[in-house]
């Protein structure tokens, strides 16, 4: 559904995108993530064909966006930066106007504008001048107009922006939804969304591509993963660590703290952990620890974001 080829644009002397090429597949909710400045919201603004680029292809289904901007268009739904809306009209109004602007009329009109109001929880203020409404009921208006004709492609620039927590919550859960059937891509500053959301996730920076895959892949390259963590009551780590740094297939082993013992058994591969985790417990059994904690390490998004988009930041060291 999204086809997006070795995209460039360029500001003068400054490269904000350089060479990004990924796809999307209906059924997929791809979450673009990097610092400030890494060039999301503009590679976002080419996808829709608002921005053009300076090198570089985008297809929304079969057509390309520059060569047929109107057919690409139509398949698109797309929520911008800040939720621009008209702020003298009323909700209603404006869902009207735009689902007029997009060839709506009549019943298709009104069950559509019906439909979007219901699904983005719109109803207490329906009849209120957009001007009046908080910033969460004016970004959620704003993802109304870009569903109002349901299109297979969504894209959505930080689309839980100033919403309460109740409101994001909402919000994850009508993009997993709309999931099943869509095209979804959006951007975002918050890595518990990822999670909670995303079947794959790009991290962008300096207009690069530096990670892709989905959170669980992603989480696998965090400084740390894979890293088992032992705790042992009643003994030395110096002791432990002696015993430990026998086993195959470990990279190294740390002790965290000498008493009670707490120590970071590094594997060689994370495919090793699990294995190595098993071979510690039946040493533990064998030698009678009195074992209080054995457990695989999860990689984390907010370390993975940092090692790469930081790399001289340094690993986290805690058990």
């Amino acid at each position: 559904m999204i086809k997006v080829s070795n995209l460039r644009k360029h500001f003068g002397t400054k490269a904000a995108v350089d060479g990004v090429s990924f796809g999307l597949e209906k059924g997929e909710i791809l979450g673009f993530l990097g610092p400030n400045g890494a060039g999301k919201s503009t590679t976002m603004r080419i996808v829709t064909g608002f921005l053009p680029p300076t090198a570089g292809e985008v297809r929304i289904g079969q057509f390309d966006v520059e060569d047929h901007p109107v057919e690409a268009k139509r398949l698109i739904g797309y929520l911008p930066e800040n939720a621009p809306c008209y702020s003298d009209m009323t909700v209603r109004g404006f869902l009207r106007f735009c689902g007029e602007a997009r060839g709506l009329q009549g019943t298709a009109l009104g069950g559509a504008v019906d439909r979007a109001i219901a699904t983005c929880f719109l109803e207490p203020v329906v009849h209120q001048n957009i001007d009046t409404l908080s910033k969460g009921y004016r970004h959620r208006t704003c993802l109304a107009q870009a569903i109002l004709h349901d299109p297979p492609v969504l894209v959505l620039d930080e689309p839980t922006d100033g919403l309460d927590p109740n409101q994001k919550h909402e919000v994850r859960a009508l993009i997993r939804r709309m999931g099943r059937d869509k095209a979804i891509v959006f951007s975002t500053h918050i890595l518990e969304e990822v999670e909670a959301v995303c079947t794959r996730a790009i991290i962008i920076d300096r207009g690069r591509i530096v990670a892709n895959g989905t959170p669980e892949e992603l989480k696998q390259r965090a400084p740390g993963a894979g890293a088992v963590v032992v705790r042992v009551a009643g003994a030395r780590g110096s002791v432990l660590k002696a015993v430990l740094e026998r086993l195959d297939g470990r990279a190294g082993v740390v002790v965290v703290e000498e008493t009670p013992a707490v120590l970071r058994v590094l594997p060689n591969d994370s495919a090793e952990a699990h294995r190595i985790a098993g071979r510690i417990h039946e040493i533990s059994i064998r030698e009678k620890w009195m074992l209080e904690e054995l457990r695989v390490e999860d990689g984390r998004l907010d370390d993975v974001f940092r090692s790469i988009t930081l790399p001289d930041s340094a690993p986290r060291q805690e058990p």
